[in-house]
């Protein structure tokens, strides 16, 4: 899938499909054509990345071809071991986790699982919204990493919390209160990376980390842009309008103290390499895991709190 504004590298792929077809039937003087547009598509990539709006990041922080959880679990560690269950009503799929080991650096994976190869794996997800099981999975999950002395990493992709009757009834904003007062209190480092969409209390329920990261191309935010507009202006079609405002991309949250720092993604974003990515990300987490070790628990408690005490402007 491409997006509307990635139209100009795509006319020139399909120029350059057109010429290798050529060059394969004998062409001499389509290898010299395609290697000039391949220079022009690098700079037309370049061009158009480092110039989105807030808009069109949301749009690509919401590909369905970015890496999800369950790639980084399974090809940027060496060892992941699935765990289940919140030990009070099920299991929920929205939420992965379980014991991994990237190298020598051994931690706590939990995220949001998407889907994203189908529509219906998607469905099977929730698409990553979460239900209270999932949350109190997540929240198990970190207490059992805290009694072995394992780190956390926590991988954000939501556009929130399951809105339905069943999370009401089961307690969905109880679960998310609980783990954001619980997190406080985790005696191990987390580590989190908002790596897609962080949307919401879905994204917050498992994201009070040590340090908070954000992929270049993630957005992070309190409301979708759509259902900002639609309370402000009673119009979803100013969602743009919103997603300006909000200043929810990594950059803004940067310069705002939200995050710690970003991680860079490859030239057009982590849908278009997401091996790139992955690869990426398997440096990211032991570099920014060893920042955390060696840090007295009680140095570590009262600078996560200290660390989301001093959050907002006034």
């Amino acid at each position: 899938m491409e997006l509307d504004f990635e139209k100009p590298v795509r006319d020139i792929r399909e120029e350059i499909a057109q010429l290798e077809a050529r060059r394969r039937k004998g062409d001499s003087a389509a290898s010299a054509r395609i290697a000039a547009l391949r220079r022009k598509m690098r700079g037309e990539i370049a061009r158009i990345y480092s110039s989105l709006t807030p808009w069109e990041t949301v749009q690509v922080a919401r590909h369905p071809g970015r890496p999800t959880i369950a790639d980084y679990a399974h090809k940027a560690c060496d060892e992941f071991i699935e765990l289940h269950g919140d030990r009070c009503d099920g299991d929920d799929p929205a939420i992965l986790g379980g014991f991994a080991r990237i190298g020598e650096t051994r931690f706590m994976l939990i995220g949001h699982r998407k889907g994203g190869e189908s529509v219906e794996q998607s469905i099977a997800f929730n698409f990553g919204m979460a239900n209270p099981e999932g949350f109190r999975k997540a929240l198990r999950l970190m207490k059992l990493a805290a009694k072995f002395g394992t780190p956390v990493v926590t991988l954000v992709d939501t556009p929130g919390a399951y809105p339905g009757q069943t999370a009401e009834e089961h307690g969905i904003a109880e679960a998310i209160g609980r783990n954001l007062m619980e997190m406080f209190t985790i005696e191990t480092p987390i580590l989190t990376i908002v790596t897609g969409e962080g949307g919401s209390g879905g994204a917050l329920g498992i994201a009070v980390g040590d340090r908070v990261l954000m992929l270049e191309h993630a957005v992070y935010s309190v409301i979708s842009p759509e259902g900002c507009a639609s309370i402000l202006w009673r119009d979803g079609a100013k969602a743009p309008e919103a997603a300006q405002a909000l200043k929810i991309t990594s950059k803004d949250l940067l310069a705002l103290k939200v995050i710690d720092g970003v991680v860079p993604e490859p030239a057009g974003a982590a849908h278009s390499a997401p091996d790139e990515m992955i690869a990426t990300m398997r440096e990211t987490i032991p570099e920014n895991l060893k920042l955390l070790s060696g840090t007295s628990t009680g140095r570590l408690l009262d600078a996560r709190y200290r660390k989301y005490a001093a959050l907002g402007r006034y």
